[in-house]
This record gives structure tokens, sequence and C-alpha cells, in this order.
């Protein structure tokens, strides 16, 4: 049985762990997840070791990761959302979200970032999160505006080699928004 350090009505979060090689491969080795997140458009099998290890450190250095989401009904993995610490150091966090297709368009994304921000706002103390897409990608930009994301410039993402939309969001709105 998994365990949760986190949930919504629907989500669990978890911790990536060396184990997980398989959902691993199970999220970025679809290409209709991938497609958009970096330049060929598919993760090989070593860059998705990679990532799972990336996230696993993330972890252990910063205590953030893009945790696994699992469905708490069928305990299936949604995909994962969390955060990253940002290009500019500090507590200022990186948000992101990779859902499996099967859970596109559910309100899955929106509840996932929704319960991370409230994390990162109440538990981690961040003053802002910081958030970007891929420019072709119209459902993580109506997502971001959704959820009270400014956008405030265009930014070279070299995994994408592509410049992509970036956005912030500020812990004091946050704060008025949801009073």
């Amino acid at each position: 049985m998994r365990r949760f350090f986190m949930t919504t009505e629907r989500l669990g979060f978890s911790l990536w762990t060396d184990a997980d090689a398989q959902l691993a491969r199970c999220l970025w080795g679809d290409p209709e997840v991938t497609r958009l997140i970096c330049a060929s458009g598919v993760f090989t099998p070593e860059e998705i070791a990679s990532r799972l290890k990336l996230e696993i450190t993330n972890g252990e250095k910063f205590g953030v990761q893009y945790w696994p989401v699992f469905m708490l009904g069928a305990g299936e993995l949604a995909g994962c959302c969390g955060l990253r610490p940002g290009s500019a150091g500090g507590c200022v966090f990186e948000l992101g979200f990779h859902l499996r297709p099967a859970f596109w368009r559910q309100g899955i994304g929106f509840e996932a970032a929704s319960r991370v921000i409230r994390y990162a706002f109440e538990t981690l103390g961040a003053p802002a999160l910081t958030a970007g897409h891929n420019p072709r990608n119209e459902g993580s930009r109506a997502l971001l505006l959704k959820l009270g994301f400014v956008h405030t410039h265009d930014e070279f993402y070299a995994p994408t080699g592509l410049m992509h939309p970036t956005y912030r969001l500020e812990a004091s709105r946050w704060r008025t928004d949801h009073a």
C-alpha cells in the first residue's frame, strides 16, 4: 500500500523512491506525456532513469519533488505534480505537473496543482512560485492562469530549445484570493 503525505478529495501525493522505476517508465515513457517537455518528444530509458533520480535527489536535498500523484480510489498513477528549486534559488520554487493522458480534462491538474500551491505557501512558507510551459501547450497555459499565475516573461528552456512563457504567483496575492 502506497503511503501519502498529502491528499485531496481524489488524489494522494507520495514520494518517488528507487523502487519506482516501473512507475517512472509508465509516466515519462509515454510520448503523449513527454512530447512537449523535451526536444525529441520522447524520453530514452536513460532519460527516464535520470529524471527519477533527479526527483529523488530534489526530495533529499530540497524537500520537494514533482511528487507522484495517485487516484485514491483505484491507486492508479495519474502523473506527478510538485515543486523543484527555482532558477533564482532560495525559497521561490517552480511548480510543475505531468499527467498521463487517461487523466487529462478531468480537473485533476487543477486539483493537484491547487494542493501543491497551498503546501508551498502554508507549509514551506514560499514567498512566490514560478511556472512555465511549452508555447504549444495551451492546456498548461489555461491551467496556470486559472490557478492565478501571471505571465512575466518568456525564457529559454534548454530541454525543448524553445522560449517558454514564464509565470509567477505571489503568496500575498494567493492569500488574498483564498481568504
